[in-house]
């Protein structure tokens, strides 16, 4: 039994509050999932800088000099804002590889969250509003995001077992419930190039949609790969970077209620997790079909 959260915003004026809206939501989810929690944080994307989002758990040793031993590596200026355990370096697009290889270099203790023009994910063990606290989730603002809060059923409470997953570019995912041919599809992915953090089925499924959409599938056709593709139980909440995406299986057991306005795209895994946000009373509330793809794009939205 876990939470999940997801709020796509189509008002821009609400995008300053994107962050205080979702960590309210989380936490009315923590007696889904005591034992970490998670939010990525989609951003504003336009410029010429990409972020890299990376975690330590001796952020004091690891984090210090690393702004100035980055930039010497790439041959270019690095920014780092640290925010307690982790930490975002925003680099130059064009560098975004290279920055990522540098960090597994000078500090190979350091594990890297996300990366992406947009993305930016904080995830620990602990209580969802000390998490949230923590990373000062509440201020930061964007155009949507996910969360998630997990009482863990088959691997250990760590950092990089906590959700959200991202196995790609401004990719990823929140899961709740439990894949049965993870491990048949881990093998397959690692044939095609994928590396995995954990034995955490969830990065699994993230990894599969990742690699479905370096085919040229979107998130909507990846996602309907998923239902045939995936085996057990499960709920789907994604992100891209103007994306937001919601499948569950085709039994779906695990609970899961939407709700839509003109400003935006709701999800949570109780409906208690909405009550708050605006215009709540005048929104359309429904629980998504099993196997059906919701997705939402702000590419595609007036």
């Amino acid at each position: 039994m876990c939470g999940i959260v997801g709020l796509f915003l189509k008002d821009k004026s609400l995008e300053p509050e994107l962050g205080a809206l979702l960590s309210s939501m989380l936490v009315t989810m923590t007696d889904r999932g005591p034992d970490s929690a998670g939010i990525a944080i989609y951003g504003d994307a336009s410029g010429n800088n990409a972020k890299i989002t990376i975690q330590s758990a001796n952020p004091k040793k690891d984090f210090a000099g690393l702004e100035a031993e980055l930039g010497q590596t790439v041959g270019a200026p690095v920014a780092i804002q640290v925010k307690s355990t982790h930490a975002v370096i925003t680099l130059a697009k064009d560098l975004l590889e290279t920055g990522k290889a540098a960090v597994a270099e000078l500090r190979p203790n350091v594990r890297i969250m996300s990366s992406g023009d947009a993305i930016e994910i904080y995830k620990e063990t602990g209580l969802p509003k000390d998490v949230v606290s923590r990373f000062a989730v509440n201020s930061m603002a964007g155009t949507h995001g996910i969360g998630h809060t997990r009482m863990a059923t088959e691997s250990a409470v760590t950092t990089l077992g906590a959700h959200p997953f991202s196995t790609g570019s401004d990719q990823c995912l929140v899961h709740n419930g439990s894949l049965s041919n993870h491990n048949n599809l881990r093998r397959e992915l690692k044939r095609e190039g994928m590396t995995f953090e954990t034995e955490n089925d969830t990065e699994v499924a993230a990894a599969y949609l990742t690699a479905e959409m370096a085919k040229g599938k979107n998130l909507g056709q990846a996602l309907e790969g998923a239902v045939n593709d995936l085996d057990g139980f499960f709920t789907f909440v994604v992100g891209t970077k103007s994306g937001f995406g919601v499948v569950r299986d085709a039994i779906a057991c695990k609970p899961a209620v939407m709700a839509e306005t003109d400003q935006y795209v709701a999800f949570g895994s109780e409906y208690r997790a909405l009550v708050n946000l605006p215009g709540i009373e005048n929104a359309r509330v429904w629980e998504p079909e099993p196997a059906t793809v919701y997705f939402w794009d702000h590419q595609k939205v007036a």
